[in-house]
């Protein structure tokens, strides 16, 4: 690993970067992300489907709520409006979210 020739330290020539997070683009990038989404979902009560592991979903009492991820895109539906709508909203703080359609 060297340092990239525009950024070059004449002072330390030994030194590189260390990454604190991952970078979109990187083979690694990918695995990081659905590790991230994986912890958020799972930190709102989700659960993984065992046949995909980009299928959420969500069971509690009345409230039933599916979320499934391709590559950067987002599927949710359920049967309660005000829980999609909270989650849609923890979601967009957390990662970048553009809603294609209005509830």
């Amino acid at each position: 690993m060297s340092q990239p020739l525009r950024l070059k330290d004449k002072q330390y020539m030994n030194h590189v970067c260390k990454l604190h997070k991952s970078i979109y683009g990187l083979r690694q990038a990918p695995r990081a992300w659905h590790d991230a989404l994986k912890a958020f979902t799972t930190s709102h009560g989700f659960t993984t489907s065992k046949s995909d592991p980009f299928f959420f979903i969500y069971a509690s009492g009345a409230i039933i709520a599916y979320f499934m991820v391709y590559v950067d895109d987002f599927l949710l539906t359920g049967n309660d409006a005000e829980f999609l709508h909270n989650f849609i909203q923890s979601l967009s703080k957390t990662f970048s979210v553009k809603n294609m359609r209005t509830m």
